[in-house]
């Protein structure tokens, strides 16, 4: 077999390898839960909101991913967004009001980072890990003054008991994931953002703006957060200082389980976003439910971390010996 084929047949195999890892941790999932005499379609049930909400919100991060920087601050702006839309429906008990409030809040939050990192001349990434604080202080601040010592503040569960269904989730899901795939995949504006990722000076050099495109890449993480934030609700309508706490991160190591580089560019893949969020919250639960104890949190966190270093080295072996992408 020609060197050629070999390098061919390497990238098909690490290529099918995020789904194949899927496969099997769905497996080795209920195969844990029914030795421990769980229920296992409550426990599928509490993987899959936790996991929608993770895909839903990582699959609008691809876009910032693709251009070769990253958004730390998603699961502040999730926050964030929540905490408005919660706020807005206790005092006009507006559902429609709420919903947009969501969105709004989230969409202005990505692109305060975007205008920001374009005004100033500096990393976009640098920008998120300011907001991020920001906004975790200000929903803080909101949450401790509306909830008092309950420490958290919420909607009556009847509002958002129509959107609580599976069904509903997997279509809301699908719909944006849908257009994401389109933008991304069939569109000048995925093409170029690939170009911008894979090389920033190229892509300025034939005439493309990377600032315009930042923009839009943060404007569509902007609705995923909007909608991640309204499918946490739905899952759990209320709001603390610990709600989507961890998202940012956990979209980092969601879209890299899925088979995305980290340098993004022409190998960025819309669909990791999805493979990736139920692979980690597969594998998150498994380790849960495996490591019952006082310290299941930082066992399950250090047994992440190796797992993302191990794809982290698998996905990059068949470009190690070529030119970088960046």
């Amino acid at each position: 077999m020609s060197k050629g084929n070999k390098l061919k047949n390497s990238q098909m195999l690490i290529a099918i390898l995020p789904i194949v890892a899927l496969i099997v941790l769905f497996i080795v999932f209920c195969t844990v839960v029914q030795m421990n005499e769980y229920r296992l379609d409550m426990y599928l049930k509490i993987v899959f909101n936790e996991a929608v909400v993770l895909a839903v919100v990582a699959t609008g991060a691809i876009f910032i991913y693709t251009l070769g920087t990253f958004d730390i601050s998603l699961g502040a702006s999730t926050l964030f967004a929540a905490t408005m839309g919660v706020t807005v429906y206790n005092r006009t008990e507006s559902l429609l009001l709420m919903i947009l409030v969501l969105f709004l809040a989230g969409i202005v939050c990505s692109l305060f980072n975007s205008i920001l990192a374009s005004i100033f001349n500096i990393p976009a990434f640098v920008t998120t890990v300011a907001m991020m604080s920001v906004l975790s202080a200000i929903a803080s601040q909101i949450i401790t003054t509306d909830g008092g010592a309950l420490g958290g503040i919420s909607i009556p569960s009847s509002v958002v008991e129509p959107y609580t269904g599976v069904g509903f989730k997997i279509l809301l899901l699908g719909l944006y994931f849908g257009i994401c795939y389109f933008i991304f995949q069939h569109t000048k504006t995925g093409r170029r953002m690939k170009y911008i990722g894979g090389n920033p000076l190229c892509a300025s050099l034939t005439g493309i703006k990377a600032n315009k495109y930042t923009i839009i890449a943060f404007v569509m993480a902007g609705i995923g957060v909007g909608l991640g934030a309204f499918l946490t609700l739905t899952y759990t309508p209320s709001v603390t200082t610990q709600t989507a706490s961890s998202i940012g991160m956990n979209i980092f190591i969601a879209i890299v389980f899925g088979g995305m580089p980290i340098s993004g560019g022409a190998r960025s893949k819309i669909y990791a976003a999805l493979v990736g969020g139920f692979s980690y919250m597969l594998l998150n639960d498994i380790l849960e439910i495996l490591i019952d104890s006082s310290a299941a949190y930082g066992i399950t966190q250090v047994i992440s971390a190796v797992f993302f270093l191990a794809v982290v080295y698998v996905t990059s072996m068949n470009y190690r010996s070529q030119m970088l992408p960046r």
